[in-house]
């Protein structure tokens, strides 16, 4: 079922003195794809100042802007209207003699190997490939998925944006980047090209029209067995008309909703807010 949903994203960035300058890149925008439509999207500074957009290297839409004068605070707000639809039927998937041999002759490469974010301990990799001995590469995504949302609780506040995907597992706790990236690490060590998601995920699937409910950014993974199939492993379950994608990267950092560089005085953690609202 074709659905639309409004998303307000809003991200506030506070310093304890007046920043001289900054430099920003905020990826918020989401992509129109097969199965995922922008009909709206707009990013807004305030101080207001000009904004460019260009795509980045891995295909996401990238918001810029500078501010030149001193300012105590800025703040983001990007808003968005997506129509989305129900995921196609997963391709039959090549063998893994198959996908070995695409993916050392194409830029699957670039989603084979690990990062500093994905990278974990031999023993647990052992531990991987014996839940999926003998499954196909589908059936492979779902039990990797499965080994790491047992072991990682969801847990809000439990990490952070610099936590790898080795110290997620030891915490046992973490929260959907961090799943996410712990999936990637293991499917990726096992032989399937894996790569980051970020994107939103409505909430309330069966939310009343028009009625504003509060969410967040959401993480899951794509692996590649004959063309990019989706999996969230927080929720265990195939990205579905209520995900709408923003970006896809080797991990995290490919794909930050923003980044930047400033003069001045470090303030504390950024304020973010998400609404969604269903509207047909």
């Amino acid at each position: 079922m074709t659905r639309r949903l409004r998303i307000k994203h809003i991200t506030k960035v506070s310093y304890a003195q007046p920043a001289a300058s900054s430099h920003n890149e905020v990826r918020m925008t989401p992509l129109t794809l097969p199965g995922q439509t922008t009909l709206d999207a707009r990013v807004s500074i305030a101080p207001a100042t000009a904004t460019w957009s260009y795509w980045d290297y891995w295909g996401t839409q990238v918001t810029g802007f500078d501010l030149m004068d001193p300012h105590a605070d800025v703040t983001i707000t990007a808003s968005s209207l997506v129509e989305t639809t129900p995921t196609a039927p997963l391709p039959d998937a090549p063998d893994w003699t198959g996908i070995a041999a695409r993916t050392a002759n194409s830029r699957l490469l670039e989603f084979a190997n690990a990062t500093s974010r994905t990278t974990v301990p031999a023993e647990l990799v052992e531990r991987a490939r014996e839940v999926s001995a003998g499954l196909d590469p589908h059936g492979t995504a779902i039990a990797v998925s499965g080994l790491v949302a047992d072991h990682v609780s969801y847990i809000p506040g439990a990490t952070g944006v610099t936590t790898s995907a080795a110290e997620a597992w030891e915490q046992g706790a973490g929260v959907c980047q961090d799943i996410a990236h712990v999936t990637i690490a293991l499917l990726r060590a096992i032989g399937l090209p894996t790569r980051y998601v970020s994107g939103y995920l409505h909430p309330e699937r069966e939310a009343e029209l028009h009625r504003p409910v509060e969410g967040q950014s959401h993480a899951w993974v794509e692996y590649w067995a004959g063309d990019w199939c989706g999996y969230d492993p927080t929720n265990r379950t195939r990205p579905d008309e209520s995900h709408v994608v923003v970006g896809r990267g080797r991990d995290y950092d490919d794909v930050t909703p923003h980044k930047g560089i400033y003069r001045g005085v470090a303030g504390g953690p950024p304020e973010v807010t998400v609404e969604f609202t269903r509207v047909g």
